[in-house]
């Protein structure tokens, strides 16, 4: 019967051990069963699974591979697998695997040990952790500064909603972000992402900002954010907010366009989006004249919103044509998948309000970024304490990637 040895090395990182081991298993007949190999900080962790033949003598093996470590100055462990442990490996690559994503401004030791602690409880393996940000630097952290964890977990998960709802709270308490993803083959294969844009890609509600102008900001700000907590019909409470700009002037819009802000990240996260060859779009419950100036700056493939009717230089207090309302952004991300050829488990939805939950569910990612607690809740991913780029360290693209790029 054919033997099997885990062995592992561990120690000061350098040029060619990984070569220099499988040379001296090479010459003793051993084939690679697994192989697991980490750096962290110019220290290195060697993980090999080898079979040996009969004919092979695994005492001489060790024996070599001592004298290798004693030389490299590396530490080394061996142990005999048993075939039915062997045989329980192999079984559970069948189960189900996961992907975490912890997102915060710093990564802290009480975040991975109540994270790690949760998913012991819900009766999952560690099968690795990678960090997908950049090296911090010691001290006070610079402005913005983002910290990701990625963590692969397997095993077959009783409660998938009990987990879930476990890391959202654990996420609440820790003010950091958890993202809950199944690892398939569409999670670094898509394709297409669509904004809402108020409060998403920009850091304003346009009618908010319009409705100042007008003089009506408490009434309308009122209604919107009834409207965005799900408490109104949107097509309906979009009308009356509309209806109370009626009068303003058309050069208010330029004014208010001309002092909107960019939302974190959405540069970078666009313009890295379209480097990889990404479609985007806006698909809004705002006004295309905002939206067009969006889509010049950023890139954007694709843009729907309403059109604000102006006479005689004057806002009418209506919209033309049908209203960009949650049912239709979801309509318009189908419409725009099937145009483009995409499936829509490639597509990734992000929005803030409730309008925009028709569309993140549909998606095959769907982001409430920043989002009210109803949407929060209901979104199957949630990004609230960094910037709209953490979306990259869902798709596993780490900050290493992106400077390439």
């Amino acid at each position: 019967m054919n033997h099997i040895l885990l062995i592992t090395l561990s120690g000061p990182d350098r040029s060619g051990i990984t070569a220099a081991v499988t040379g001296v298993l090479a010459r003793h007949g051993g084939n690679v069963l697994d192989i697991g190999q980490a750096v962290i900080h110019s220290t290195l962790s060697l993980g090999l699974l080898v079979e040996l033949t009969p004919q092979h003598d695994g005492t001489a093996l060790q024996s070599a591979l001592q004298a290798f470590a004693d030389e490299a100055g590396l530490r080394l462990r061996s142990e005999a697998v048993a075939p039915a442990a062997y045989g329980e490996w192999v079984e559970a690559q069948g189960r189900a695997r996961y992907i975490i994503t912890l997102l915060a401004r710093k990564i802290t030791a009480e975040q991975v040990n109540r994270v790690s602690t949760v998913f012991a409880d819900h009766g999952l393996g560690i099968d690795g952790i990678t960090r997908l940000s950049g090296r911090l630097p010691l001290g006070e952290l610079p402005p913005l500064s983002k910290a990701c964890v990625e963590f692969s977990v397997r095993g077959p998960l009783a409660d998938p909603e009990a987990f879930r709802s476990d890391l959202l709270e654990l996420a609440a308490s820790l003010d950091v972000d958890l993202a809950l993803q199944q690892d398939n083959m569409f999670r670094r294969h898509r394709r297409l992402v669509a904004f809402d844009m108020d409060s998403t890609l920009i850091e304003a509600e346009v009618i908010d900002e319009l409705a100042r102008e007008a003089g009506v900001g408490e009434q309308v700000a009122e209604i919107t954010e009834r409207a965005m907590r799900g408490e109104l019909d949107f097509s309906e409470s979009f009308r009356a907010r509309v209806g109370l700009l009626k009068g303003l002037p058309e050069s208010a819009l330029e004014t208010i366009a001309g002092r909107l802000q960019i939302t974190e990240g959405a540069e970078h996260l666009i313009s890295t989006l379209r480097r990889l060859g990404y479609r985007t779009a806006i698909l809004s419950g705002g006004f295309t004249y905002f939206a067009r100036q969006l889509q010049q700056r950023l890139g954007i493939d694709h843009v729907y919103a309403n059109e604000l009717d102006i006479v005689d230089g004057r806002v009418t207090g209506a919209v033309t044509g049908e209203i960009v309302d949650g049912r239709r952004k979801a309509e318009l991300l189908k419409e725009i998948a099937s145009r483009e050829g995409i499936d829509l488990q490639q597509v990734i939805a992000v929005g803030d309000g409730a309008n925009d939950l028709p569309m993140l569910s549909i998606a095959g990612l769907g982001v409430a970024f920043r989002a009210k607690p109803l949407v929060k809740q209901s979104a199957e991913q949630s990004i609230s304490t960094l910037g709209l780029d953490a979306i990259l360290y869902l798709l596993g693209i780490s900050d290493r990637y992106q400077q390439e790029q």
